[in-house]
């Protein structure tokens, strides 16, 4: 008894304990208001987070949480509520990298039904000349980083389970080239999109990569690899191709990574700039991926002080806890490009968007990277 006892109060220490039980007490009446009802890529990351720590933390609350939700949103058919294929719409891949920890747990044929729309959509989805995903049918001929990670890791897992191996080379193009189009070779940090039509205001009429380095999207793409790579064989011939983008990525971000907090900037190519903030979503993101590919051996030789110099800073920067739990500041409440109310990627932009603190978009990452940090102090792999 006493050692049960013993193991509860040190899990009741863990950050991802307190971040994940935070979200379950914002619940009324079973159901968490901003993820019951709506399919989407905030709710769908921040479902994953609670799953992973239901498995970290041996806690079947989160899970069942989980649960509940994805169950609602998935009709017996297999129709996924408020999902419309036609959208064409990379960023409504991501919650379904939910739905094979459901499948998988219940083998109710609905998931595998609703797995397969997902899979459809991505067939159909509009590419580029060279075969690239458009983001969005609304956004002609343009690639962002944002939907590598919405489709790349679904891809790379749906490839996986189902022993699918076009899937897996489907994730491997876009994480190429994307980094291939958006690459700047003089700091090695990924501008935040690529037009290859060159027609939109936010792009360079040369290259057609969009003018900044947005902390977030850096994020996406970081996360994105490191996902994806968990699920490749390792004989698949881009892997290793991948790994060294990976790694050649992640010196570019300990170089931007700022010395005094450890924290990563809003615009990453303007660090110090006038009006230029640590922003948190962006922080807890690259944390996430670079502490992942330590534990995962991706990263061969980078300092695990940067990592641990990371998660410092945002424990000491952004984080404050009180009675009503743990709360992250300073987070970005969201950016894009082009689309009605005109978004032109220029440093003004991005550093005009609203910062708030508590929301999903910077919560969730949060989350995931406590449990890479607590896995990697454990030796976890």
């Amino acid at each position: 008894m006493a050692e049960t006892s013993a193991e509860t109060t040190t899990q009741e220490r863990r950050m991802s304990v307190k971040i994940a039980d935070t979200l379950l007490s914002e619940c009324k009446d079973g159901n968490h208001p901003k993820l019951a009802g709506k399919w989407g890529y905030v709710g769908g990351m921040t479902l994953m987070a609670l799953e992973r720590a239901a498995v970290w933390n041996k806690e079947p609350k989160y899970a069942e949480l989980v649960h509940h939700h994805m169950d609602e949103l998935i009709e017996q058919a297999g129709t996924i509520r408020t999902y419309r294929l036609e959208d064409y719409n990379l960023d409504m891949i991501n919650e379904g990298k939910n739905l094979f920890a459901q499948w998988k747990r219940t083998g109710e044929d609905k998931y595998y039904k609703a797995i397969l729309q997902l899979v459809a959509q991505l067939k159909g989805q509009p590419r580029t000349s060279e075969g690239g995903f458009w983001h969005k049918k609304i956004y002609p001929f343009q690639m962002w980083l944002d939907g590598i990670y919405m489709s790349s890791p679904f891809l790379a897992e749906y490839a996986s389970l189902f022993d699918h191996q076009a899937s897996f080379d489907e994730a491997a193009r876009q994480i190429l080239l994307i980094e291939r189009k958006t690459r700047n070779p003089r700091t090695g940090l990924l501008h935040h999109a690529w037009d290859e039509s060159r027609e939109q205001r936010w792009c360079d009429k040369d290259t057609g990569q969009s003018f900044h380095v947005w902390g977030r999207a850096m994020g996406w793409y970081a996360m994105a690899v490191v996902d994806a790579l968990e699920h490749f064989p390792l004989d698949h011939p881009q892997r290793g191709q991948i790994m060294g983008i990976f790694e050649r990525m992640a010196y570019a971000i300990a170089h931007a990574q700022d010395q005094d907090s450890g924290l990563w900037y809003q615009v990453m190519d303007h660090n110090g700039r006038e009006g230029n903030y640590l922003e948190a979503s962006a922080s807890c993101m690259l944390t996430y991926a670079l502490a992942k590919g330590q534990r995962l051996h991706y990263l061969a030789e980078l300092d695990h002080k940067v990592v641990e110099h990371a998660y410092a800073g945002i424990l000491k920067q952004l984080v404050t806890e009180d009675e009503q739990g743990v709360h992250l500041h300073r987070i970005c409440h969201g950016a894009g490009l082009g689309g009605k109310k005109y978004r032109d990627g220029s440093y003004g932009y991005y550093i005009s968007e609203q910062i708030v603190s508590d929301v999903q978009m910077g919560v969730a990452p949060f989350l995931l990277a406590s449990i890479e940090m607590e896995k990697l102090g454990a030796g976890e792999e």
